[in-house]
C-alpha cells in the first residue's frame, strides 16, 4: 500500500503535520509512506500510489501559493482519471484563531474531488479533533510566538490522520 504525502511548508510547522501523518499512516501494516515536498514531489508518482494525502499553510482562508503550483499540475492526470477512486485527506496549519483553517481545508479537497478521489477527514469521534481540530481534514493552529513547531494535540491529529487513510486504504485494496 502506498501512501504520498506532498507538503507546502514556509516555517516547518505543516512538515511537522506532514511528518505526524506518515508517523501515523506508518503504523499500519503494508503501507509504505512516501513524504515530500512540493519543491520535490513528482506529479507522475501519483498515478502509482493508494492514496494521497496533501497540505500547506492556510494564506488567508486558502490554499499557499506553492502547493497550489503543484496541484495546478494535475491537468493531464485529471483527463486521464489517473487518480479515480484513490484515497484523499488534506491539512494544513494556520497562525491565528478563527484565520481560515476550514476554508483552506475546503479548498485543498475540492481538486481532490475534481479528480474524483474517496475523500477521508478524521471523525468527531477522535477527542481531539472535537476540541482542536476539524472533520475536513487535519488543521492546525500553530501561533507563531511558540517555541513548538506543533502542540501535543497537533501531533495526535496528524498521526490520527494518517493512521485512518491507511486503514481505509488497506480496506479498499484487499
Amino acid at each position: 500500500m502506498n501512501i504520498y504525502i506532498v507538503f507546502d511548508s514556509e516555517g516547518g510547522h505543516t512538515r511537522a503535520l506532514a511528518e505526524s501523518i506518515a508517523a501515523g499512516a506508518a503504523s499500519v501494516h503494508g503501507a509504505t509512506i512516501h513524504l515530500h515536498s512540493t519543491e520535490e514531489a513528482d506529479i507522475y508518482k501519483l498515478v502509482e500510489m493508494d492514496a494521497i494525502i496533501w497540505g500547506c499553510p492556510g494564506h488567508f482562508g486558502s490554499i499557499s501559493s506553492g502547493l497550489k503550483k503543484w496541484i495546478d499540475k494535475l491537468g493531464y492526470l485529471w483527463a486521464e482519471g489517473k487518480l479515480v477512486d484513490k484515497v484523499g485527506a488534506v491539512f494544513c496549519t494556520i497562525a491565528t484563531e478563527h484565520g481560515g483553517l476550514e476554508s483552506t481545508l475546503i479548498h485543498l479537497l475540492t481538486p481532490m474531488l475534481h479528480q474524483g478521489m474517496i475523500i477521508t477527514g478524521l471523525p468527531g469521534n477522535f477527542a481531539d479533533n472535537a476540541l482542536y481540530g476539524s472533520y475536513y481534514g487535519v488543521g492546525v493552529t500553530c501561533p507563531v510566538d511558540s517555541d513548538d513547531l506543533l502542540s501535543e494535540q497537533g501531533t495526535a491529529l496528524g498521526k490520527a490522520l494518517g493512521e485512518r487513510v491507511a486503514r481505509i486504504t488497506n480496506r479498499l485494496i484487499t
